[in-house]
């Protein structure tokens, strides 16, 4: 008798346990272990360091070349960031990022581009220096090991969150236009380029030099060693504002400009400069076509000069206040495309609790 009882309490505990270790297994997979509790997953944190390049959408660089836009080499610049991410879970973490980013738009690259003779004719261009604080959810698309020691050699992951960023868009001028005969890079906001606080025609007050974005974005980590990670990371901002690249608006009155500063008047028309500063090409040819085909035959004479258009010193058709200088209808956005070095900072060391 004794031995049957024998007997059928080990069967059960070998059932028992059996059951138990299967219910474990099945469960890793949504982040518990047997009894409905979290599994003995070790938080910790990371830190990296990551550089590459930039990008910017807008007028300068139009959404509607949106492919065309993204890979224009021509408006490359560069960016470099530092994350702090804190791994709460095997697929969860938080972050938090700073980045120094710069983006540049030409309309001079427009040059020749069908479809685009009117941003070529507005002969804009500009420089920003985007200072960024970003604050961010990390979802892992593989689960991450008990501790960072085993975690998966490629880790694929997306991201998203909110940004808030400082930035101050400048340009150059054309050298006829300063006091000294010397193009250098000024500073844009300041000069209400659209006439920003001018009276009822305009907008209140100039565009804030402070504002928020939303960063969306994906990325994949690769182990390299027990403490160190490569990464490449994605990322695209769209951001509430219009005038990270100094046009949103409409043209103002050249007098309206000049109560401003004298400079205003100058960099908030530029479709007469005959040179286009930041390449140093000539822009006489592109202006005569640009006429020619809006009905001006006069101007395919190459003794007639296209800068000559309403007199000398009037607006170019189309160009003058009041008509469109930029387009309300999306808001700027820019873009990162980041190669980090990424390192697991060790947990405090916990001694196990006594039994």
């Amino acid at each position: 008798m004794k031995k049957n009882i024998v007997i059928l309490a080990a069967s059960l505990l070998c059932f028992n346990l059996t059951e138990s270790k299967a219910q474990f297994k099945f469960s890793n997979l949504f982040g518990k272990n047997e009894g409905g509790t979290r599994s003995l997953f070790e938080p910790h944190s990371t830190v990296s360091f990551g550089a590459g390049a930039a990008q910017y959408l807008g007028e300068l660089n139009p959404y509607g070349r949106t492919v065309a836009a993204v890979f224009n080499p021509k408006s490359l610049r560069w960016g470099a960031n530092f994350t702090y991410t804190r791994y709460m879970s095997p697929t969860f973490s938080a972050r938090v990022g700073l980045s120094w980013i710069r983006v540049s738009g030409d309309d001079n690259q427009m040059d020749g581009v069908k479809g685009y003779e009117v941003n070529f004719i507005r002969n804009l261009h500009f420089r920003n220096d985007i200072k960024e604080l970003m604050i961010a959810g990390q979802y892992d698309f593989i689960r991450g090991g008990r501790s960072y020691h085993r975690r998966e050699p490629l880790i694929p992951y997306i991201f998203g969150g909110l940004a808030v960023f400082a930035h101050d868009p400048v340009a150059k001028a054309d050298p006829i236009n300063t006091t000294d005969g010397v193009s250098k890079w000024e500073r844009l906001q300041p000069l209400r380029t659209e006439g920003q606080g001018g009276g009822p025609n305009y907008d209140a007050k100039p565009y804030s030099l402070v504002n928020l974005a939303i960063p969306l974005g994906f990325g994949i980590r690769k182990k390299m060693n027990e403490s160190w990670d490569l990464g490449v990371e994605a990322a695209f901002r769209y951001t509430f504002s219009d005038y990270i690249d100094d046009v949103g608006g409409k043209y103002a009155v050249p007098g309206d400009l000049k109560n401003v500063k004298d400079l205003s008047a100058a960099m908030g028309n530029r479709t007469l400069e005959r040179i286009a500063v930041i390449s140093g090409k000539g822009r006489a040819d592109g202006l005569r076509d640009y006429l020619v085909a809006n009905g001006l035959p006069s101007y395919s004479d190459p003794s007639v000069d296209p800068f000559s258009v309403g007199g000398g010193g009037a607006p170019i058709p189309g160009f003058g206040p009041g008509e469109g200088r930029g387009s309300s209808k999306l808001k700027d956005s820019y873009m990162t495309l980041m190669v980090s070095l990424i390192y697991h900072i060790p947990p405090k060391i916990k001694c196990p609790p006594l039994r």
